[in-house]
């Protein structure tokens, strides 16, 4: 597949979706009057979309690795707090599995597509028209 613009990335579909279900979850009465939780973990998840579609936006692939980077880091940030919200008793054993599965994916995703640009000759604005690694390569 052919990325011509951020939206184009399997990554950062896969970063939208889950950022839907965050916000789904945290509208949950348990959840919702936690105010300060709910920004923190929305905050982190479009953290993590942000900084794929920002990074594809510049045109050097060290730029585009840094904000990966960051994105990366924020997968992580969203992680541990699905285990505090589930720890606390704002979601179910079974949320708990579908939401923490579905960010180890995307942060593999990321780390391969990551591991993917440190290997290509192709930098800059070019970068944008080669061949990206889909979610189901990782």
């Amino acid at each position: 597949m052919k990325a011509t613009s951020f939206e184009d990335l399997k990554i950062w579909q896969s970063a939208r979706e889950l950022s839907k279900e965050i916000y789904t979850v945290t509208r949950l009465p348990e959840f919702s009057k936690d105010y300060r939780f709910v920004g923190q973990i929305t905050a982190a998840m479009g953290s993590v979309m942000d900084n794929i579609a920002e990074g594809f936006e510049r045109d050097g692939n060290k730029e585009f690795l840094q904000f990966l980077s960051i994105a990366k880091g924020s997968c992580g940030e969203v992680r541990s707090q699905i285990y505090r919200a589930y720890d606390v008793g704002y979601i179910n054993e079974e949320t708990f599995q579908i939401l923490l599965n579905k960010i180890k994916m995307l942060s593999s995703g990321i780390y391969h597509f990551i591991q993917s640009l440190r290997v290509s000759e192709i930098t800059g604005k070019k970068r944008k028209e080669i061949d990206t690694p889909t979610m189901l390569d990782y």
